[in-house]
């Protein structure tokens, strides 16, 4: 496993980070205990060292199993997880205040429940699951974050970008008062490479990645005739004739770097640690198997120079969350 410095955070963590959304069971549904915690076992028996979870994911369950999990290792095991807005809205609108999302008595009460639910002493990263440059200089979330820093409850502060959103950051970004960013990033969505990762860059900022497989799209595995469990959210995801038009880019994209569709899900990997200013992508891994496949593209390389280029090209502006 390679490791990459978290921005100023100066943490040294895994390529391959583990994403918690899938084992909190809502939204994703399917997911089962106890090959949860064997999942995230395995990939730390491979040497990850970065788990994200949130308290919004099955109303703290995710963050539960990660804790036992990681009370279980001796060593560093990062642990990121989310404040969730107060109004419950993902992703935050404009023209709301931040009073409505996040004040200081919400983020202090929010980690110190998260904190039970992991059963730690302190959060290595804790980030607000949504977020707005709008709010800067408003409110007093940020008393909150520098009270919980000052007691040793949290060691950093970051935000999960809304989602298409990777400019709605860069005044956050450059007001010095985050030390990692959250963002969707892929072979889709590329946006974040035209102003986001350079200013994170610039200003030693850590990125975490999270959707680079697009909710499963990009592992090649969605077909027009895949079907999801009943309340799985992928089933609005990949609403109307989406599967199908997944379906068709994919193929697409195989051809054009003369690989396998079951190559895909590496390549996607790839094509996110292929850009420096990453820190650690996220994927979601409920199963040994994911776990193991995914593990093993988290060696440096990244991909060549030739299959970057014609990946450039299948950049595609949309937002399967609406």
């Amino acid at each position: 496993m390679n490791y990459r410095t978290l921005g100023r955070t100066g943490l040294k963590v895994s390529e391959i980070g583990f994403g918690a959304w899938g084992i909190g069971k809502t939204s994703w549904i399917g997911a089962d205990d106890q090959e949860s915690l064997k999942a995230l076992n395995r990939s730390i028996e491979l040497g990850l060292n970065i788990i994200d979870t949130a308290q919004g994911y099955g109303d703290g369950h995710s963050e539960k199993l990660v804790g036992q999990v990681v009370r279980e290792h001796a060593g560093n095991i990062y642990v990121a997880t989310k404040i969730p807005p107060i109004n419950r809205q993902w992703p935050a609108r404009s023209g709301i205040p931040v009073e409505e999302t996040f004040t200081k008595e919400h983020v202090i009460s929010c980690t110190e429940q998260s904190l039970r639910n992991l059963g730690l002493e302190a959060i290595d990263v804790q980030q607000f699951h949504v977020w707005s440059d709008e709010w800067i200089g408003k409110g007093d979330w940020l008393e909150g974050v520098q009270k919980l820093k000052e007691q040793g409850k949290i060691r950093f502060f970051g935000v999960s970008i809304n989602d298409y959103q990777p400019s709605n950051a860069i005044k956050l970004i450059e007001s010095g008062l985050v030390d990692t960013v959250q963002v969707i990033y892929n072979i889709f969505e590329q946006s974040p490479e035209d102003v986001l990762l350079p200013a994170c860059e610039k200003h030693d900022i850590g990125v975490i990645v999270r959707v680079a497989l697009d909710e499963g799209g990009l592992t090649g595995k969605i077909t027009p005739e895949t079907i999801f469990d009943k309340g799985d959210f992928r089933n609005h995801y990949f609403k109307n004739d989406r599967k199908r038009e997944v379906f068709e880019r994919v193929q697409q994209i195989a051809a054009d770097l003369n690989i396998s569709v079951d190559g895909m899900a590496e390549t996607a990997l790839r094509y996110v640690l292929s850009s420096p200013a990453v820190s650690t992508v996220i994927p979601g891994m409920r199963s040994v198997a994911n776990v193991e496949r995914n593990m093993k593209v988290g060696d440096g390389l990244g991909l060549p120079e030739d299959q970057l280029a014609k990946l450039k090209v299948h950049r595609w502006v949309r937002n399967f969350y609406n």
